[in-house]
């Protein structure tokens, strides 16, 4: 969403646009692009309820556009959302807000009378991230005061908080390895910390190998099998213009 060429524009990829089999000069371009001004957040269904959708969120609203027929479905907020994702075996959209709320649209509902808020959660700020665990019966959300809470979606209620990640105001991205049962989170401080997603206990913190500075947090990206289907667990991190590899294990 919001590449150089196309600001404003939520644009659909082909996943072999990111394979090395095609040639240089033959590989595919986007599939599509739609123009919508001021998105927060975006999100790939793979729900067969929302089947070719994405959705985006917006200052107060959440568009939910259909890439085949163009047809979208729109939903009123009180806030801007900021985070996004949609439940692959429920009928769900989760959505996290600037206002601290996190809230599912009930897909089944064609517009946005009453009846389309399915679940709603509060965090005391701005909700950056929203990740939903494989069963479905808990979500994982952090917010920009530094807060990691895991929620269990039954009763509503928080079950765990994961202590030590550091966040004032940016919009840092979340990420669940239930294989590895671990939760990795870049820290506006620059850590990486890494923790047990089972018992909320930190495992390991790994500082920036650049200089400290809160226009150069790092990228991060886990793998169970870093490098193929015979790699051992590793973890990618991006900054400027550099990569690095840490083992994990």
């Amino acid at each position: 969403m919001g590449i150089a060429e196309t600001p404003g524009c939520a644009t659909l990829l082909p996943a072999s646009l990111f394979v090395n089999s095609h040639p240089a000069g033959d590989r595919p371009g986007m599939l599509c692009s739609f123009r919508i001004p001021g998105a927060w957040s975006c999100a790939w269904s793979l729900n067969i309820q929302a089947n070719n959708c994405f959705s985006t969120g917006l200052s107060r609203w959440v568009l939910v556009t259909n890439v085949v027929t163009g047809h979208r479905l729109s939903f009123g907020t009180s806030s801007d959302v900021l985070a996004q994702q949609f439940a692959l075996m429920a009928p769900l959209l989760f959505n996290g807000c600037r206002s601290g709320e996190i809230f599912a649209i009930d897909l089944r509902c064609r517009n946005q009378g009453k009846g389309w808020k399915a679940t709603r959660l509060f965090h005391d700020s701005a909700v950056t991230s929203v990740q939903i665990l494989q069963e479905e019966q808990c979500l994982m959300a952090s917010d920009m005061a530094g807060t990691i809470k895991l929620w269990d979606l039954r009763t509503t209620k928080c079950i765990r908080q994961y202590e030590g990640h550091v966040n004032e105001y940016a919009h840092l991205p979340l990420h669940v390895h239930e294989e590895e049962g671990i939760v990795v989170a870049v820290g506006q401080d620059c850590y990486t910390r890494i923790w047990s997603l089972h018992d909320a206990h930190l495992l390991r913190t790994i500082p920036s190998p650049h200089p400290t500075s809160r226009t150069n947090v790092p990228s991060v990206a886990f793998s169970s099998r870093l490098g193929g289907f015979q790699g051992a667990p590793g973890l990618l991190m991006a900054v400027q213009q550099d990569l690095y590899c840490f083992s994990y294990s």
